[in-house]
């Protein structure tokens, strides 16, 4: 039994059977979209994910890589990184067609999610995330990113149902240095996000999860 025959096998089966409803990037981040956000520090393996029905950018992320490598694209996730104590990092699932990239993610923020595959570059995917990466002080806080990350690089594949495995996943993901997206001199020039702009990027969005608002544990 393969690895993604095994994570099928241990999910429940109405889980199981929207699992493998998960055949195009736009119904992953349907689903993602469809479970709460809850930015804890608990990072939930894929099969958790669907059994708890929540999830936060991280381990929503890795659920998606998960689902992509399911439909035959390498599971790659990436994280964006932004300027230090100013903002949580978010991650995204990479997907490719026809060699441009494109992203799902789950998110707090809904401007902060879906991309459409027609970026040549992963700078290119990852800039149009900065007008929207705003902290409660309507601050633009995004400034680099990390190279694509393969899920498929470990051998042992507990950690798509088991959490103390996915922590080595985890550490080894944010171990890694972030490349620059914008210089220093550029970071000092950005405005604060506007009125609308922020009103229309915070809609929906729970703030008791947010940056700056939660309590921490």
């Amino acid at each position: 039994m393969n690895a993604i025959a095994e994570f099928e096998q241990r999910l429940p089966e109405t889980q199981r059977d929207a699992f493998r409803r998960l055949k195009t990037p736009c119904a992953i981040q349907a689903y993602l979209d469809s479970l709460p956000y809850k930015a804890e520090e608990l990072d939930r393996s894929p099969v958790r994910v669907m059994t708890d029905g929540q999830a936060h950018c991280l381990d929503g992320g890795i659920f998606a890589a998960l689902a992509f490598w399911a439909m035959g694209q390498p599971p790659l996730i990436l994280d964006l990184v932004p300027e230090p104590g100013a903002d949580d990092d978010h991650v995204l699932a990479l997907y490719r067609v026809e060699g441009l990239w494109g992203a799902v993610a789950k998110s707090n923020y809904p401007n902060l999610r879906f991309r459409e595959p027609v970026y040549r570059s992963l700078r290119e995917l990852c800039i149009t995330y900065l007008e929207h990466f705003y902290n409660l002080e309507r601050r633009k806080t995004l400034r680099g990113y990390t190279r694509p990350f393969s899920l498929a690089q470990f051998k042992d594949t507990h950690w798509m149902w088991d959490d103390e495995a996915l922590k080595m996943v985890t550490r080894r993901f944010y171990s890694r240095p972030s490349i620059p997206l914008i210089s220093a001199e550029s970071a000092a020039r950005l405005s604060i996000a506007d009125e609308r702009s922020y009103k229309s990027g915070t809609m929906g969005v729970d703030f008791s999860w947010v940056f700056g608002a939660r309590e921490n544990p």
